[in-house]
């Protein structure tokens, strides 16, 4: 299991067309992946666009994610990439 925290950084936060290409993303891996946010009591699958949706994250805010699985380390990777780019 591998786990780190990101910051969303992109202008617009984690706003539909975002939250949609980390969805397509994550759903290419095999590992189990879950995203939350320090401080709340929630956590969501990281394959669920509602879900992502639903954490309302904002520019600036911070998120963990844990990922779980055969690709692990591809995943955890790939989605710091997506991040780094602010989804793009």
């Amino acid at each position: 299991m591998l786990k780190r925290e990101l910051e969303v950084r992109n202008p617009l936060g984690l706003h539909a067309r975002a939250a949609a290409r980390l969805v397509d993303l994550t759903s290419g891996f095999r590992s189990r992946i879950v995203f939350a946010r320090p401080g709340r009591n929630e956590q969501v699958d990281g394959k669920s666009i509602l879900g992502i949706l639903m954490m309302a994250a904002s520019q600036g805010a911070r998120l963990w994610v844990r990922v779980e699985g055969p690709d692990e380390e591809q995943a955890l990777a790939a989605i710091e990439a997506m991040f780094a780019s602010d989804f793009k």
